[in-house]
């Protein structure tokens, strides 16, 4: 069984019932040393045999003690093992005096943001990192920061929302019809499409994502996979948005195998919903309890991939990462039923990942919080705002920024300081304009909140080519 890197043994089946009872005194008299270790089962065995059997638990712990390197790989209790084996106290770590190698694309980004990012240079793991000129202040990483670390993932690096992504299919719907059947086009966007804490479909597809073992390997999955289902091909609050519009694509004999010309299309933006921010909050927390840092730095506390727990959450990323792309495809699969047509090409891609990547002969865990993979010919989408254009992209592969771009065009003002700078009229005027048709949304999103997408691109000439561009006409967004 591959699971990502890991190869568990022989998983136990456990069928207990009633209230299981063990407390530390019955593990430190079968033998466990008075150290983190009991602390660590007893975790475990909350999170994976609340119900009973305490004879056939207690053996189980016994056997693991015996033999610890025979289940140091093991999903379940690699994690005991681990720290049977180490037997190795926290401790808080430094930052380095200097920073390493970086560059910053772009002359807008807040001093907040710089120092952010400045901080995550100074940990011990980074080798390497840049800035995105559509960078703003986040937690842990900035938004928009690029950084490459030695055998360790960053929680907050990658983000809250896993997986948050792009997704623009590109139609055989003739580019008359954003017009002539506006109407059919808002109304299958106002029914089949869902947003926020709330709104859910009625009716789920089966998914394979969901056969998957993985989700019964872990315990935060098995205890999250309900709501997983419940919210696949769903859209969260915020920024995130479904909307259709113009593509245009602007040379012959491009990467896209479409012709120059003009297409209706479906571009989507949200993550891995409340499945990957419970996720992404979990292990944080646990990367915070054994990764101590200085206070500045707290937010970067990192999992060794060498560890149990830097396994459990690098399975646990990909999987959220898989379960985003599978929501997009869903919410599209909706749309096109509904107004008809057929889906000529698909672009589509990551922004809030980690990766494992080879950069000047060393192997990397690049984390792009708010960062588009920009590899040499990878296609990749940009989007502006709700009333600017978005940007079809092909990667050059630039080193300096570690094979990144952008991932939007970043905003100039806060959500809070949105709301006191502008008023409703003002962002009804802006979506006239420009004629746009908003469903939902709100000030903290309006158009002037985010910075000049065309002064973005130009800030990376550097690091993606434009090959062609999406016009929103009708957008939906989280009331």
């Amino acid at each position: 069984m591959n699971t990502n890197g890991i190869h568990p043994k022989s998983i136990i089946n456990i069928k207990i019932m009633g209230n299981l009872k063990i407390r530390g005194k019955d593990l430190l008299q079968i033998g466990y040393p008075n150290d983190k270790s009991v602390t660590v089962a007893l975790e475990v065995v909350k999170k994976n045999f609340q119900d009973k059997n305490v004879a056939f638990v207690k053996s189980q712990l016994e056997k693991i003690l015996q033999n610890p390197a025979e289940f140091s790989a093991h999903l379940t209790f690699g994690q005991i093992a681990e720290e049977l084996l180490s037997g190795k106290k926290t401790e808080k770590q430094m930052l380095l005096k200097n920073r390493v190698p970086h560059q910053i694309f772009g002359n807008e980004i807040s001093n907040d943001a710089i120092n952010q990012f400045y901080t995550s240079l100074k940990l011990p793991i980074s080798v390497k990192g840049a800035l995105m000129p559509d960078s703003h202040y986040g937690y842990g990483l900035p938004i928009g920061g690029v950084l490459g670390v030695k055998n360790a993932v960053i929680p907050f690096g990658v983000g809250v929302d896993i997986g948050c992504r792009m997704c623009l299919s590109i139609l055989d719907i003739p580019i008359s019809y954003l017009d002539g059947a506006k109407e059919k086009f808002k109304n299958a966007l106002m029914e089949h499409t869902k947003f926020g804490m709330k709104e859910v479909h009625k009716s789920h597809i089966e998914h394979e994502i969901f056969d998957r073992e993985t989700f019964d390997l872990i315990p935060i999955l098995r205890r999250l996979k309900e709501k997983a289902i419940k919210q696949m091909g769903s859209s969260g609050g915020g920024n995130h948005f479904v909307e259709f519009g113009e593509v245009e694509i602007l040379e012959e004999n491009n990467q896209i195998n479409l012709p120059k010309g003009k297409y209706v299309g479906i571009l989507s933006h949200s993550g891995s919903r409340g499945f990957g921010a419970e996720i992404a909050q979990y292990y944080t927390r646990v990367a915070i309890e054994n990764c101590p840092l200085p206070k500045e730095a707290q937010h970067l506390a990192w999992l060794d991939l060498d560890t149990h727990l830097g396994q459990e959450y690098w399975i646990s990323m990909n999987l959220a990462g898989d379960y985003a792309s599978a929501c997009h495809h869903d919410i599209h699969r909706r749309l096109l039923k509904e107004i008809g047509g057929k889906m000529k090409t698909r672009i589509e891609n990551h922004h809030n990942f980690a990766w494992k990547e080879i950069h000047d002969g060393e192997e990397l865990i690049v984390h792009r919080k708010g960062a588009t993979p920009a590899s040499e010919n990878e296609l990749g989408i940009i989007p502006g705002s709700m009333t600017s254009k978005g940007f079809i992209v092909r990667g050059l592969g630039n080193p300096n920024s570690l094979n990144s771009a952008s991932h939007g065009a970043g905003r100039a003002f806060s959500r809070s300081s949105a709301k006191s700078t502008f008023t409703m009229n003002e962002m009804k005027n802006e979506l006239k304009n420009h004629k746009v048709s908003l469903i939902g949304g709100g000030l903290e999103e309006a158009p002037m909140v985010y910075k000049n997408i065309n002064d973005v691109m130009n800030a990376q000439q550097d690091l993606v080519d434009i090959l062609g561009t999406f016009q929103p006409r009708i957008v939906r967004m989280d009331k």
